[in-house]
């Protein structure tokens, strides 16, 4: 999924601009397939899975049996595309503040494979984004 927005990339070099897109082509989310689960599995909730509300999709789960859940899934897939484009959008903004407020030039000269995460110690993997422990955003240098 193509993500052409410049307003979260302004700032950023080419080599951020990059990790941005990497970085958002993972956290993304399809309109197609969120319109799918909400008209096909919505009686079970897995549309509000797949975007993370999870409260709301035990919720569903919870009152499958009843067959409200279905006829309130159905209804939702016509707002689904709605919603993951403003879940998009918050993802965006989300990894667009990480990798602008956390990048630090002396840091990208000293991380190296295998090094512990500067904020948590724990081992850091060659060319990770962000630490698998505590999730801070690092910059590996190639």
């Amino acid at each position: 999924m193509a993500f052409t927005d410049p307003l979260y990339t302004a700032n950023m070099t080419p080599h951020q601009r990059a990790w941005f897109y990497a970085e958002y082509e993972q956290a993304s989310r399809d309109e197609v397939v969120g319109v799918l689960l909400a008209l096909f599995l919505g009686s079970f909730g897995i549309h509000h899975f797949y975007l993370r509300r999870n409260g709301l999709g035990i919720l569903y789960l919870l009152f499958c049996w009843t067959g409200i859940p279905a006829i309130l899934g159905f209804i939702e897939a016509f707002f689904m595309p709605g919603r993951v484009r403003a879940y998009n959008a918050e993802q965006a903004a989300y990894i667009s503040s990480q990798i602008i407020q956390g990048t630090n030039p002396q840091y990208m000269q000293t991380v190296q494979p295998n090094f512990p995460c500067p904020a948590c110690g724990g081992a850091v993997s060659p060319g990770a984004g962000f630490c698998p422990h505590c999730g801070t955003v690092l910059v590996a240098r190639s």
